[in-house]
Parts: structure tokens; C-alpha cells; sequence
């Protein structure tokens, strides 16, 4: 079993920056990856960014660039740094992992096994 704990959303205008932190407790071993999942009321959810326990990323078009996934292993936390944030990135942010991938991610994905509570993030224009 593993816990995920996130913080750091909030309400910033357009431009600005955000820095989400992600908490994690339990096993969580070399194969697995460890990511970022935003949804939108009433519309799918999005995989943001992915990071493998090796440190390889995976980025959402629409964020390249502008967002930074990172991990201290040692604390076992994730981050995602957000810069220059447009109102479309308002969303419910979510940290997650999964195992048994192999060490692999396949992308910015958007399925994952355990999950965080999530934390808003709202972006003005």
C-alpha cells in the first residue's frame, strides 16, 4: 500500500507560479514511476507529467517547458514546479504512482494505481 499526500494549489493569476509537493509513504520500489494527473470538472483526466525512479520525464505537450516534475528519493516526495501558468491549467491536481511498470513510464500517463487526495490549482486570466 502506498499513501500519497499533496500540497501547494492555490489561486495565482496568469503568468505566475506554483510549486506542488507530493508526500509518499510505503514501498515504493526502483520499477516504478511516479507522476501528475489534472482533471477538470466533467472532462477526462489529463496525465501532466511522469518521472521514473531513474528520473526519466515525461511531459503533456501543453506544458513543456513551462513545468518541471522532480523527485527526492531519499524523502520519497515529488514535486511539480509550475512556471508562467495559463488560465487553462486550472485543474485538480493529483499525485500518483504505480508499480510493476519495469522502471518504465510510457508517457505522461494517466492511469496509475495509487493516488493522492489532489489539490487545487486556479489560475486567473
Amino acid at each position: 500500500q502506498v499513501w500519497l499526500v499533496e500540497s501547494g494549489g492555490g489561486s495565482v493569476p496568469a503568468g505566475s507560479s506554483l510549486s506542488l509537493s507530493c508526500a509518499a509513504s510505503g514501498h515504493i520500489g526502483l520499477g516504478w514511476c511516479m507522476g501528475w494527473v489534472r482533471q477538470v470538472a466533467g472532462k477526462e483526466r489529463e496525465g501532466v507529467a511522469s518521472i521514473t525512479r531513474g528520473g526519466v520525464t515525461s511531459y503533456t505537450g501543453s506544458v513543456k517547458g513551462r513545468f518541471t516534475i522532480s523527485q527526492d528519493t531519499a524523502k520519497n516526495t515529488l514535486y511539480l514546479q509550475m512556471n508562467s501558468l495559463k488560465p487553462e491549467d486550472n485543474a485538480m491536481y493529483y499525485c500518483a504512482a504505480i508499480g510493476d511498470l519495469g522502471g518504465a513510464c510510457y508517457g505522461a500517463r494517466s492511469e496509475y494505481k495509487y493516488w493522492g487526495q489532489g489539490t487545487q490549482v486556479t489560475v486567473s486570466s
